[in-house]
């Protein structure tokens, strides 16, 4: 079996590279190359782990036919292009823990700075000016910390400041009461925040939601003598109007990591009194370093040999110990989806997922996607789980989901219906032993049949005779019948016949099936 191959096109720890080697990756560790040069390296690969100098763009990606999957060591994947990723069925994955202490504690450290004012106390001690007098700051103890994203290195800043004995007030969309309490913070809404706030720290992501969070306006309804830190993402600040809140006393100061635009070469913050500014050092750390490289590493390679998938961004999460136990499902819940993909002609507004039993236990959410790469893949073989989804959406599809934890007449059951012109329209599969898919049931008709390989799909009334009619006509085309399947409503009424066969069925023999009497349906399937 050849190993899948992985390329290291940042700098990071060694021990990155030793990883993929023992769980069974070729590994290259090539930095510093040019878009030019990367495109025309890329092709090969079906890894790809990067840090923040490496531009992912759609033009690398094109070119990147056999990647499945990049890896981030670090939380921000600005430099990767996600839509085109997500539409081209490549994984992205990043590694947001790894540098939270060491951001977390960077945050702090930019919290005391600005408290004590240590830079510009250093620079002036260090001209031999010993200004003791100049420098009045204030203590950390008893003030109120205003946190502005609450998940994990929010909850790492805010039992820090605890510790230091502030109070703390957090906003976050996401934070149940329950979570607040459990932290010791107070939870508000923003425009509480801005007001109750001696010190504002910002850990959210970078959305449309989140972009320009302290704009002009909120900045104005902060309490005079605010001090402000980010740590986080640039573009969470209006930068001008940070400035001219720094100019007018109403900021008393300001502590960026980050910048809208890096590296920040020239902005207009510099030189301003009471501002301090890093080069996006949140994650500089030996320990922070050393982390996310071995854990990018470790997510690649269970990936790429186990079917793992930790901290996607573009995919549910599946754990290496989950993918065994799911994949028998998952393969079942591709071929439902195929085969209601390759039998609806109408235009599809929505698809169900149900799923009984046993599966219900399960991680539905690879479950789903198994079953929209299947039903998408009749109008593209570029189809995959990564991107099924994410073009479902693009296509206004509707996916609705639904567990059943009981059983029914099977241990497991996986029902996929979708919405058509015609009405509503449904498969059913189960697993036989455990890992043998089976679908039981169509559009209402009870059926077993193993879907593999080239089928014949085909409607007609129930009547004798039929069945030696489509035999003789296979059998004049020299097509040798595989399995045969059967089901039916009633006696004479409508029968659904599912075959097996061990070629592909041409044109003319659909269209001879067709006229034979009381056909109302023929329709060739192909199950991978």
């Amino acid at each position: 079996m050849t190993k899948p191959r992985v390329l290291i096109s940042d700098k990071m720890d060694p021990n990155a590279a030793r990883i993929f080697e023992i769980r069974g990756c070729d590994v290259d560790v090539i930095t510093g190359e040019t878009p030019e040069q990367l495109i025309a390296r890329i092709g090969d690969y079906d890894g790809l782990a990067i840090r923040s100098s490496t531009k992912v763009t759609k033009e690398i990606l094109a070119a990147a036919k056999n990647l499945k999957v990049i890896g981030r060591a670090g939380i921000g994947v600005d430099n990767v292009d996600i839509p085109a990723a997500s539409a081209q069925g490549v994984v992205v994955m990043n590694t947001p823990f790894g540098n939270s202490i060491t951001t977390a504690e960077h945050a702090i450290a930019m919290i005391f700075a600005l408290a004590r004012q240590i830079p510009e106390a250093n620079a002036q001690t260090q001209q031999g000016l010993w200004p003791k007098n100049g420098f009045m700051g204030v203590e950390v103890t008893g003030k109120t910390l205003g946190l502005i994203g609450a998940g994990n290195i929010g909850s790492i800043v805010a039992s820090r400041a605890l510790g230091l004995k502030m109070k703390v007030v957090a906003f976050d969309p996401f934070l149940t009461p329950e979570r607040a309490v459990e932290m010791g913070v107070e939870k508000a809404d923003l425009d509480t925040l801005l007001d109750k706030a001696d010190f504002i720290t910002l850990h959210t992501p970078l959305t449309d939601q989140t972009r320009n969070i302290l704009s002009a306006e909120n900045l104005a309804k902060t309490k005079k003598g605010v001090r402000i830190v980010n740590c986080a993402r640039g573009g969470l600040i209006d930068e001008a109007a940070l400035k001219t809140m720094l100019d007018n006393g109403h900021v008393a100061g300001a502590a960026l990591d980050v910048f809208q635009t890096e590296p920040a070469k020239d902005s207009p913050l510099f030189g301003t009194p009471n501002f301090i500014c890093t080069p996006h050092l949140g994650a500089s750390t030996t320990e922070a370093q050393v982390n996310v490289a071995l854990q990018v590493a470790e997510q690649l390679a269970d990936f790429l040999v186990n079917g793992g998938v930790t901290n996607a961004l573009n995919m549910p999460s599946l754990s290496a110990e989950e993918a065994p136990k799911l994949k028998p499902y998952m393969k079942l819940a591709e071929m439902l989806g195929s085969m209601v993909g390759q039998l609806t002609r109408d235009s599809v507004p929505r698809i169900s997922i149900h799923v009984e039993g046993a599966a219900a236990e399960l991680n539905q959410k690879p479950i789903t996607a198994a079953v929209l790469a299947g039903f998408m893949r009749v109008q593209s073989d570029t189809v995959n789980m990564v991107n099924a989804p994410f073009l479902a959406k693009e296509r206004g599809l509707e996916v609705r989901e639904v567990k059943t934890e009981r059983e029914g007449d099977y241990h497991t059951l996986i029902r996929v219906s979708v919405k058509t012109e015609a009405g509503e329209r449904s498969v059913a599969g189960t697993l036989f032993n455990n890992r043998e898919p089976r679908l039981v049931e169509m559009f209402g008709i009870k059926v077993e049949a193993e879907l593999a390989g080239d089928m014949m799909y085909i409607v007609n009334e129930d009547a004798p005779g039929f069945i030696g009619r489509i035999g003789t006509l296979l059998g004049e085309n020299a097509i040798n019948i595989g399995t045969f399947n059967l089901g039916r409503r009633d006696t004479g009424g409508e029968a659904v016949l599912l075959l097996s066969v061990d070629n592909a069925v041409s044109e003319d023999v659909l269209k001879a099936a067709t006229s034979l009497p009381g056909v109302k349906t023929v329709k060739a399937l192909k199950f991978v």
